[in-house]
């Protein structure tokens, strides 16, 4: 959990470059595919990524309003990973001059929950990180090229000298 602000903007920095990676890898094609005919697209939960950040962003109060609700998912990874872009961002120069140390202890209600600020931020973290996993599978299913995040991917073994992990 958070103590101060230098750890949360690490770590939310770290994870959003691989929100950003994982984006780069799709392609227009691939947003529509998924493993079910009930299941998500790529495109969908792509998107929900981006979503869930003014979502939960408004609730911790980084965003006035919540822009992206109800708005349907893009046509092209370009937007989706565009406007993931500016929003996460915003976010970053929202906690850099707004929020206090003395802040991210603040409870708030969530979700009909007490959380502290810094949980939420987690939650907006740790939410990419569940999603991102999702999506290498359906990658995977549709042909992609999944990049490495915590660690080498299958494709990303030889450059170390070394065959896939099995």
């Amino acid at each position: 959990m958070y103590r101060n602000i230098e750890d949360l903007l690490a770590d939310w920095k770290e994870e959003s470059e691989f929100t950003q990676k994982i984006f780069s890898h799709l392609t227009d094609d691939s947003l529509t595919a998924k493993v079910t005919d009930d299941g998500r697209s790529i495109g969908k939960i792509s998107w929900h990524i981006v979503q869930t950040l003014t979502e939960m962003g408004k609730i911790a109060c980084i965003f006035d309003e919540d822009p992206l609700a109800d708005k349907p998912v893009p046509k092209t990874v370009k937007e989706i990973a565009d406007t993931y872009s500016q929003k996460n961002a915003d976010a970053v120069n929202f906690i850099n001059s707004k929020i206090k140390e003395s802040m991210l202890f603040a409870p708030m209600e969530i979700y009909g929950e007490m959380w502290e600020l810094r949980k939420v931020f987690q939650v907006i973290i740790k939410h990419q990180a569940h999603h991102r996993a999702q999506l290498t599978v359906l990658m995977r299913q549709a042909g992609l090229t999944v990049p490495g995040i915590y660690g080498p991917s299958k494709e990303e073994w030889s450059q170390y000298n070394m065959p896939p992990q099995e």
